[in-house]
């Protein structure tokens, strides 16, 4: 019998779902029936890219859950269609649900519908990548993603990929652009994750922040040869959103600001206007 291959343990990530499942079940006044639904969803959390089949044991670990009630959130989870069960491995893959929740979300969202026509259009323009994401955890996730190889030639979107907040500059700027408990709370959290590094990225998110305040955007290069910008998208009623622009490229840094600066803060004021508009 084949058993699942092991999962890298280089990442953290699902320390901070462990925290959250955690705070869920000790706030105030939450029921049984809520537990259980915040465990649900858990689970499915507990599946990301590069992670095709999870079992029992693994999803335990990561959600920090014991593993009684692992075996009884899989099973009904499988029962519902979320998740699909593999008897050779003994272990759970997602089911197709759960992207008809995420094909839901996509076309329901007033946000990609009034922001992907120009998104693409000053990708195409400029032949660069131009992305859309919101903040979840300690990651920024990708709602849109335009994309454009070094040729010129457009690549397929990528919706749902996540970047870290601290290295990045959608993250960074999403920093710039929260509120100050959320911001102080965050950032507690990364000083953990990042302690060896952290005063070198709490600097560069200072920096970021400023340059948010001072010139409405910030810039990060935390990929080799790949240049980004980011600028906050803010609107009453919404999460806050982050517009980026970025570019594969061997010319300086100052060079390819020079040059998306302008076309970043267009897009970002013609959102803004454009959302002030719609109803939520």
């Amino acid at each position: 019998m084949r058993t699942p291959k092991p999962i890298r343990r280089s990442s953290t990530w699902w320390n901070t779902e462990r925290w959250a499942i955690s705070a869920a079940m000790k706030r105030k006044g939450s029921s049984p029936s809520n537990r259980s639904l915040s465990r649900g969803i858990a689970v499915l959390r507990a599946f990301r890219p590069g992670t095709a089949l999870l079992g029992n044991g693994e999803i335990a670990e990561r959600t920090g859950l014991p593993r009684a009630s692992i075996s009884r959130l899989t099973q009904t989870l499988t029962e519902t269609g979320y998740l699909d069960y593999c008897a050779p491995q003994r272990a759970y893959r997602l089911g197709a649900p759960v992207l008809t929740l995420g094909h839901a979300m996509r076309s329901g969202s007033p946000v990609l519908r009034i922001a992907t026509p120009p998104m693409t259009a000053l990708a195409r323009r400029l032949r660069i990548n131009v992305g859309l994401a919101v903040r979840d955890g300690e990651d920024m996730v990708y709602l849109e993603s335009v994309r454009f190889n070094a040729k010129g030639s457009q690549r397929s979107v990528v919706s749902g990929q996540r970047v870290p907040i601290e290295l990045t500059a959608l993250g960074r700027a999403w920093l710039a652009a929260a509120p100050e408990a959320e911001r102080k709370s965050l950032m507690a959290q990364l000083k953990v994750k990042r302690r060896k590094r952290w005063r070198t990225l709490e600097r560069e998110i200072a920096e970021a922040a400023s340059s948010v305040d001072q010139r409405g955007y910030c810039v990060a290069s935390w990929q080799p040869q790949v240049v980004a910008m980011a600028a906050p998208l803010v609107s009453a009623g919404l999460p806050i959103h982050v517009l980026n622009v970025s570019l594969t490229t061997e010319e300086p840094i100052a060079a390819v600001v020079g040059s998306l600066y302008h076309p970043l803060l267009a897009l970002t004021a013609q959102l803004r206007q454009a959302l002030m508009g719609i109803e939520l």
